[in-house]
């Protein structure tokens, strides 16, 4: 069990009042105290609503070609939230790399633990995505839209919805009562690009983000009606691959046929990177366990709006191919484009490629093996250089630690059906860096999120019903975790 911190207690706290009495009050039992936080929640979410409205309508993108004055908005509009919301201790910092960088405004609210409790840490991030092209949106992504009974905008569910969660969970107890754990909220403004500064973040507010119980409020459930947990996300290595074959572009009818343009060539090297099945074919990429639940073939087809006719590639089941192997993507591709094409052989041509790598594979490991396997398969003979880009660690989490158990009760309670264990064939880097600095700490990986929900993408969207439903399952996770429900 956890450590409550500030009093030293080795167990968590039993008690949790659950009227607005000053006298104490004994407990609630589990279907009690649940049926009145779904009172409250369902109570409180017309207010929560309004409130993800207005976060969405902020512009936050914080890639460094926008606004940047849109996140420091955000951030304080996140700040003025938590402290209605009734956290005392509420700022917004940023933290400073080694090369003197500042990072984008975080914002960290506190409310000190009662004594035997834990301490849990509610991380979510309020910067998004460009909206890209807005002709491929139905509506404006920065004004927040209903249809269907889902919510549409740019931030709606990546990961302005999380932000939400973590509110409407602390408002629900609040109005019972009091918060049974001790918690710390923290909502960076980076995540989109990466968490350039997250670990310096992490290591400058050590003591002010010490927890026992860490939610991660960005991933995603299996679908409409059913919770998930994510128990592992691959890891990531990118780099770019350069084909040199000329010293400078010539006349591709005077020297074409001896001569292959770098443009051939690098498709002939990046070919190699998977076998006639579609797998990858990389030694020392490694490959985890089979995943225990499978992803219907239709569902990924829809999901993931595969044209009819295309072949999956791969073998084993969907679900292993997505969460516990590695898989190899290009891109980026630096080449003439059609538009400025002419009669000239290529001297020089650069993919990025991006690899996601399975739980338990070591990135600096992986890099080492797809640099080695592309300079050895150099076609003709031609000059490959690899430049190293971006890792990210994979993550595993334990299936039975007391957290899990926790939330599995409450996520069950919330939908009226058991979680399922999800992998993502995505990555949260920053996850590992948690860790790192925080080993002992429990880390929960929750989400907002559906398959429809088209994160990063045009017409982005939360599905309202869901969210209300995720409200009442962090704050079920909460009173669990504190001890009011056995």
């Amino acid at each position: 069990q956890a450590t409550g911190r500030g009093s030293g207690a080795a167990r968590w706290r039993t008690v949790l009042a659950v009227t607005n009495s000053p006298e104490p009050t004994a407990p609630a039992p589990g279907t009690a105290l649940a049926t009145t936080l779904r009172e409250t929640v369902a109570r409180l979410f017309p207010a929560l609503r309004a409130d993800l409205e207005s976060l969405v309508r902020v512009p936050s993108v914080s890639n460094a070609a926008f606004d940047q004055a849109h996140v420091a908005a955000s951030a304080d509009a996140v700040a003025a939230l938590l402290r209605d919301a009734g956290l005392p201790e509420v700022q917004v910092l940023r933290a400073r790399a080694e090369d003197g960088t500042e990072g984008a405004p975080a914002v960290v609210a506190r409310r000190p633990a009662p004594d035997g409790a834990p301490t849990v840490l509610l991380y979510a991030h309020h910067d998004v995505q460009p909206p890209g092209d807005a002709g491929t949106w139905e509506t404006d992504p920065f004004e927040p839209t209903e249809r269907d009974g889902r919510l549409y905008g740019r931030g709606a569910a990546d990961d302005k919805a999380g932000v939400v969660a973590h509110l409407g969970a602390l408002r629900a107890l609040l109005e019972i009562g009091d918060l049974p754990v001790g918690v710390t909220v923290f909502v960076e403004g980076e995540e989109e690009i990466g968490s350039p500064t997250f670990l310096p973040f992490l290591t400058q507010h050590r003591d002010l983000l010490a927890a026992d119980v860490i939610v991660v409020a960005d991933s995603s459930n299996w679908k409409i009606g059913v919770p998930a947990l994510t128990t592992s996300l691959r890891g990531l290595v990118d780099c770019e691959v350069e084909v040199a074959v000329l010293d400078h572009a010539v006349h591709s009818g005077m020297f074409g046929g001896p001569v292959l343009d770098a443009v051939t060539l690098l498709a002939r090297l990046i070919t190699t990177l998977h076998d006639d099945a579609g797998n990858v074919a990389v030694p020392g990429l490694a490959t985890a366990d089979e995943p225990t639940v499978d992803y219907a073939e239709a569902d990924f087809r829809a999901d993931s709006s595969l044209l009819d006719g295309t072949v999956l590639a791969g073998e084993g089941s969907i679900a292993g191919r997505l969460w516990t192997k590695p898989a190899i993507a290009v891109i980026g591709l630096d080449a003439p484009s059609v538009a400025h094409a002419s009669n000239t052989l290529t001297p020089r041509a650069t993919a990025k490629l991006s690899v996601r790598l399975a739980p338990g594979q070591d990135p600096a490991a992986a890099m080492a093996a797809l640099r080695t396997h592309l300079e050895s398969h150099a076609p003709f003979g031609a000059r490959v250089t690899v430049r190293d880009g971006e890792q990210g660690k994979p993550f595993l989490a334990p299936g039975d630690s007391d957290a899990m158990r926790a939330a599995r009760w409450a996520f069950a309670t919330s939908w009226g059906t058991d979680p399922v264990d999800i992998g993502i064939g995505g990555s949260i880097p920053f996850i590992a860096d948690l860790l790192e600095v925080f080993p002992d700490a429990a880390i929960l990986v929750t989400g907002v999120e559906d398959p429809d929900s088209r994160a990063h993408g045009a017409n982005e969207s939360v599905h309202l019903g869901e969210l209300e439903k995720v409200v009442l399952a962090e704050a079920l996770l909460l009173a669990r975790l504190g001890g009011a429900v056995a």
